[in-house]
């Protein structure tokens, strides 16, 4: 059975719609060629946005795209130190390290015409805490924040928290700063700072962002996301395409000035295909990893989830989803050697493929043959064969598994139901800040983890303002996530994309950007 043949009804009904944008695009890139260069860009990404809201979701599909549109106070610069990106320079911090005070760069317009205040700033992170699940964590040890002059923000918070710059950082789940007189929820305008407007979406078919002429950019050198950002392109037409060998395919073709996280089966094919495509190989990419619903249905059983980790082995898994041992590694270390959060403790419950002993566990903690709802899609290729793998290894030791496999909006979506799904699949990149990923780190993400072990061990953690003992910590955090399993980390993997010859200046990164990169 053909790749194609075998999706669910619901894409295969999407895909002559998005060939036949495709083709469209195709027509008029050549049209506006015999004229003259053109100068926009189609980029392939995995599926339908959910939302273009950035705090209403974590899903680095919906940071991709309005990382373009919007812009956080700080950002990561190419070795993932936190630089500033709208605010002026780093805070000034108290000595009890609970009180910020950062000023805003001068003369940064919004998209509507109008100077950015702190009043917007304000207005945006009490959003961004109200919404966001980073930022509800953020907002659990806020004391107070205001605006102490038309340039400066002071926040205030009840105990230090270490990672506070790095949550206002990421890209995922933005803090992202847009004009006070656009914030609604749901949004309807997206008004933001960035060097990309939002000018149309059209559900299925496209997300188009138009240059912003008078974009304030930073001076500093580009480094990662952080320096000076410049359009160079005038639009970048971001395009569902949800079936990963179309992505492969349309990329052969050079239909695609970039396409998005490819199967690592096409290496080898584009490779060869050196007059038409560039392969885009991204190193530490991210870590894939299952989680567990611990609010309600059969993995609320902390012994059930046990059951669970010991049945599967991680490494079967990352062989399943991605074959080639270029692009994995199997570790129970959730940051790798070389990291100040690098810790052994725990991963002798890592990779333990233990299906008696699974099933014991399981019968001692109550199980009664339930069904464990694993929720996966096709649009990450890996997702699915990890999962296809993984109900394998489950039923060995006596779960009955249901595979349900939807598209990646409809996955986003369901998550948020508790009583839909017992464990999902998903990835992260891999980040230097423990608490920037995975969101259950945090309070209200899915899965809802919350429990005294983990309040105990993640307050000594964040309050620890001391790197060299922030790693020691970490451990004791890494050890209740063994133990209550909310979330499981599958190892570690490098990531697939491809560029056309004409896109020039691409830097690969976790969540893609296309700010200084041009069509040639």
């Amino acid at each position: 059975m053909s790749r194609i043949a075998s999706l669910p009804r619901r894409t295969l009904l999407k895909l002559p719609a998005a060939l036949g944008l495709a083709a469209c695009l195709l027509g008029a890139a050549g049209t506006v060629q015999a004229q003259g260069p053109r100068n926009f860009a189609t980029l392939a990404m995995v599926g339908e946005p959910q939302t273009l809201d950035p705090m209403a979701s974590t899903a680095d599909l919906v940071g991709t795209i309005m990382q373009h549109v919007y812009e956080p106070l700080y950002t990561f610069d190419a070795k993932w130190n936190v630089v500033p990106m709208l605010a002026e320079a780093q805070p000034k911090i108290s000595a009890d390290g609970k009180t910020y005070t950062i000023t805003l760069r001068r003369g940064v317009l919004l998209h509507s015409g109008r100077e950015l205040n702190a009043d917007d700033v304000v207005a945006s992170l009490q959003r961004w805490m109200e919404q966001a699940p980073r930022g509800k964590a953020v907002g659990k040890e806020l004391d107070s924040i205001k605006a102490t002059s038309p340039l400066a923000v002071q926040i205030v918070l009840k105990n230090p928290y270490a990672p506070l710059l790095a949550q206002l950082a990421l890209p995922s789940g933005m803090a992202a700063i847009m004009a006070k007189e656009s914030i609604a929820t749901p949004l309807k305008e997206f008004v933001g700072t960035g060097p990309y407007r939002f000018k149309e979406r059209k559900p299925d078919a496209y997300v188009l962002l138009t240059r912003f002429d008078k974009y304030s950019a930073r001076k500093e050198p580009a480094s990662g996301y952080a320096g000076k950002r410049e359009a160079l392109i005038e639009e970048l037409r971001f395009v569902p395409v949800p079936n990963a060998n179309t992505r492969v395919e349309g990329a052969l073709a050079a239909q695609y000035d970039f396409a998005d996280l490819l199967p690592v089966e096409a290496l080898s094919r584009l490779e060869k295909a050196t007059g038409k495509t560039v392969p885009i190989l991204t190193t530490s990419f991210g870590f894939p990893y299952l989680v567990l619903n611990t609010k309600e249905g059969v993995a609320a059983n902390v012994g059930v989830r046990r059951a669970l980790q010991t049945a599967i082995g991680e490494g079967e898994m990352l062989a399943a989803g991605f074959g080639d041992t270029r692009f994995f590694s199997a570790e129970g270390n959730h940051f790798p050697k070389g990291s100040p959060f690098y810790s052994n403790v725990g991963t002798d419950l890592y990779n333990q493929r233990n299906a008696k002993k699974a099933k014991d566990e399981a019968e001692k903690a109550g199980y009664k043959g339930e069904p464990v709802r694993v929720l996966t899609s096709r649009q990450y290729d890996f997702h699915y064969n990890m999962a296809l793998l993984m109900a394998e290894q489950l039923k060995r030791a006596g779960f009955k598994v249901e595979l349900n496999v939807v598209d990646w909006a409809t996955l986003v979506q369901r998550r948020n139901d508790s009583k839909l799904w017992d464990l999902y699949v998903t990835h992260s990149g891999q980040f230097p800040e423990p608490m920037l990923s995975p969101p259950q780190l945090g309070e209200g993400a899915p899965g809802w983890w919350s429990s005294p072990a983990k309040q105990a061990a993640l307050a000594a953690f964040n309050q620890e303002t001391d790197a060299a003992k922030r790693g020691a910590l970490w451990g004791k955090v890494q050890q209740v996530v063994y133990d209550e399993v909310p979330y499981i980390n599958v190892g570690r993997f490098n990531g697939l994309a491809a560029r056309s010859l004409a896109l020039d200046g691409y830097v690969p990164s976790t969540w893609p950007f296309f700010w200084n990169a041009r069509i040639k």
